[in-house]
């Protein structure tokens, strides 16, 4: 029977991190995965393909709506849905083969199969394609399984026309229209995708804001910025059902005054959230205690109520983001190695990457209204910013919230050009207990997108901007 300091079930972003962290600290360390490709929802179905598929069709909808202002002449512009999903697919195996080889280089042993435990330190390791199952013996375990799409009991999906996220990254053709059940980050995502090649998108959301979990500003300028692009939004809208008849779908809700809608499209896609997946793992064997959620129970180290399993990820509390993942997964590994790690969850960027993309980190001003907290804001719009206007990307603003009496950053909420990458800056800023007149004091080289963080601290600080 094979031996190991740590197993880890699960290779997405946080299981091959923590796999990788443990094998650094010279943990004999085994990675266990029941699907084909290592990486994970992120890496195949997920993070990966979704932003292969942004870019692509951000480059469709900039040739067909901007090139001319720039002086760039088309002639037949038309969009290759087939080779667009086959990039996708390349650029998904490129990533799954970079872990593969991470595993090699790390001496990560990789086992194929679907993992469940048989007592606290013995797992099972059952072949997908058939085959005898082989045990092993472990002194630690970290579940790092994930998460799936969540499913509405009244809507069935076909996988076909009523989809989900997973079905929606390889549609080879271009829909004539799509209802868009939830606008959260995957929601507006892939809503953005199918938007800018022409399909006809409607958004259905049961609160009345998309991105509702983030600052409440940032979902209003979102909202504005997707309805130019020809996105439709029901807000505060509870959909009912949903019926496949043929090649279309219709989508039943009930609007804010209690009146019946149906929207009618080729697809609808359902993306409410995604929810916690232990399926297969018999956890009961080993007596691991789950939370009402479905979710794994953990404390402050992340390990479960049985001494040396420990659980990490999409799987556990907290936002199912992957580079949460990633930090919890090494954040575990060097505690199982006797290390002393942190980790400040309040600094956890939330990135969407639609176009402008938005970000946030910190409370939201509604978090401190609430905590009654004395604050200041400072904002500075891309409209103001001469690097935006060069590049024609003017929507959005960067929105700095500091305490009113010690000036240091409490959050920092953005949306606008290449946001997922300024955000840094914040978290940075934010780490190291910055107030608002350190940044403001930081050169920053110009003409660049991040000069509005610079140009916002300015203004959280006695309103000193100096360019609007």
């Amino acid at each position: 029977m094979n031996q190991y300091d740590v197993t880890v079930i699960g290779s997405g972003p946080g299981g091959y991190v923590a796999a990788i962290r443990c094998a650094q600290l010279g943990l004999k360390t085994a990675l266990i995965e029941k699907y084909p490709t290592l990486g994970g929802t992120c890496l195949n179905v997920g993070c990966i393909p979704s932003k292969a598929l942004l870019d692509s069709t951000e480059h469709y909808h900039n040739a067909h709506t901007t090139f001319r202002e720039h002086g760039i002449d088309l002639e037949n512009l038309r969009v290759n849905m087939p080779q667009m999903v086959d990039r996708k697919a390349g650029v998904v195996k490129a990533n799954v083969d970079g872990i593969a080889y991470l595993m090699k280089k790390n001496k990560i042993e990789v086992l194929q199969g679907l993992g469940s435990f048989v007592d606290k330190t013995h797992i099972s390791v059952a072949p997908t394609g058939g085959g005898a199952a082989q045990t092993i013996e472990t002194k630690n375990v970290i579940i790092a399984t994930g998460s799936k799409p969540t499913v509405l009991p009244f809507i069935q999906q076909d996988k076909q026309r009523i989809i989900t996220s997973t079905e929606a990254l390889n549609i080879r053709e271009v829909p004539g229209s799509m209802v868009v059940v939830g606008g959260g980050v995957i929601g507006l995502e892939l809503a953005s995708v199918y938007a800018r090649l022409g399909t006809k998108v409607s958004i259905v959301e049961y609160t009345d804001s998309i991105i509702p979990t983030m600052d409440l500003s940032l979902g209003k300028e979102l909202k504005r910025v997707l309805g130019k692009i020809g996105i439709q939004f029901y807000m505060s809208h509870k959909v009912t059902g949903a019926v496949r008849e043929g090649d279309t779908v219709t989508v039943t809700a009930t609007s804010p005054k209690g009146e019946e809608i149906k929207l009618v499209g080729d697809y609808c896609l359902v993306a409410v959230g995604r929810s916690a997946y232990t399926q297969g793992l018999n956890l009961e064997a080993a007596g691991v205690q789950m939370e009402e959620r479905g979710r794994v129970n953990v404390d402050a180290h992340m390990q479960t109520n049985v001494p040396g399993i420990y659980a990490i990820g999409d799987v556990v509390r907290g936002a199912m983001l992957a580079h949460k993942a990633e930090e919890e997964g090494t954040f575990v590994a060097e505690t199982i190695a006797g290390q002393k790690p942190h980790i400040n969850y309040l600094l956890i960027p939330g990135v969407v990457y639609t176009w402008p993309e938005v970000a946030g980190v910190g409370y939201t001003e509604e978090q401190l209204k609430e905590q009654g907290k004395a604050y200041k804001v400072g904002s500075f719009p891309f409209k103001a910013s001469g690097r935006a206007r060069a590049s024609g990307d003017t929507d959005g603003f960067v929105k700095v919230l500091a305490d009113k009496t010690t000036d240091e950053i409490l959050g920092v909420h953005m949306i606008g050009p290449r946001i997922a990458d300024l955000i840094a800056e914040a978290v940075t800023a934010m780490e190291f207990r910055a107030s608002a007149e350190d940044v403001a004091r930081m050169s920053h080289a110009h003409p660049t997108y991040a000069e509005a963080m610079k140009e916002a601290c300015l203004a959280a600080t006695e309103n000193r901007a100096l360019h609007m």
